[in-house]
């Protein structure tokens, strides 16, 4: 488990935490993908990016897209299966994303969790897609708790 950036840590998620604590790692650069989506890199890769309505991704008793899909990068397809398990977790996958080590998360699920847990996550995404020069300096100077 990795240190949070902030003091209300227990308090619910919300979107606009995704933006600040993604902004707040190290390296960090915003793209904007169709529809002016926030697509988060390190070091040119990709580690968080807000998702367009998809086919793959839709509500299963009216058949309608998502529109609010959010991609997380994770560390390996083990600890991906871990998260999307538990179907009252609020983390999920598609076919579309079979052998991709990302989770989804959609922004009207993101208060089910803790600020911390999303902290962890966008942590553990960009630790996931930064270099390891990169990572292990941020690591040094942010041990796990």
């Amino acid at each position: 488990m990795l240190r949070s950036v902030s003091d209300d840590d227990e308090r619910p998620a919300q979107v606009d935490d995704v933006h600040e604590l993604a902004l707040a790692m190290p390296h960090v650069t915003v793209e904007y993908g169709t529809g002016e989506n926030p697509v988060y890199q390190v070091g040119g890769k990709s580690f968080i990016f807000f998702r367009n309505p998809r086919p793959d991704a839709v509500d299963p008793d009216t058949g309608e897209r998502y529109p609010d899909v959010i991609v997380f990068w994770v560390g390996s397809d083990a600890d991906k299966q871990a998260m999307v398990q538990d179907e009252s977790s609020p983390y999920f996958t598609t076919a579309h994303f079979n052998g991709h080590p990302s989770v989804l998360l959609r922004a009207c699920r993101v208060g089910e969790i803790s600020r911390r847990e999303l902290a962890e996550l966008v942590q553990d995404a960009w630790l996931s897609r930064a270099s390891a020069r990169r990572a292990s300096v941020w690591l040094a100077g942010n041990p796990p708790a």
